[in-house]
């Protein structure tokens, strides 16, 4: 799920800080918004948006870490308004949807543990690059967009 790859350069202490706080940006605000799915990448977001003319490293960290957060908006909002549906609608809870939460639930311990570990090794200048989102990314961040 996750490789490590070097960059041509080392990244200075305040671009790996910026990079690893693209990640927490999920993290906190896990805290301050668990039900609503749409607050993760709200925070997310507004973070790659202050971000986006960055150096590559930094625009890097922030596109993988917005693009993980719409995979989990998808899936926690099926969640969610699923879950909204049987409290309100006295539906009843099927074997189906036990094993959706189920799998959400892995999926998001599975990405909050990416997430800090990426964050970490990010703040160490190391270059982390997620399965999927890291190639989707290499696609949408060159190093010369703003360099």
């Amino acid at each position: 799920m996750i490789s490590i790859e070097q960059f041509s350069y080392s990244p200075h202490d305040n671009e790996s800080e910026k990079a690893s706080n693209s990640y927490l940006m999920s993290l906190l605000a896990i805290m301050a918004g668990l039900p609503l799915p749409i607050i993760n990448l709200a925070a997310t977001f507004i973070f790659y948006m202050g971000n986006r003319k960055s150096t590559y490293f930094v625009r890097w960290h922030a596109t993988q870490a917005l693009l993980s957060q719409f995979s989990l908006l998808a899936m926690n909002t099926v969640a969610f308004w699923w879950t909204i549906n049987i409290f309100t609608q006295n539906t009843e809870i099927s074997t189906l949807y036990i094993s959706y939460i189920m799998a959400v639930a892995i999926f998001n311990l599975g990405e909050f543990a990416a997430t800090i570990y990426t964050a970490i090794q990010t703040r160490k200048g190391i270059h982390i690059k997620w399965w999927f989102y890291g190639e989707l990314t290499d696609l949408l961040c060159k190093p010369d967009d703003y360099e």
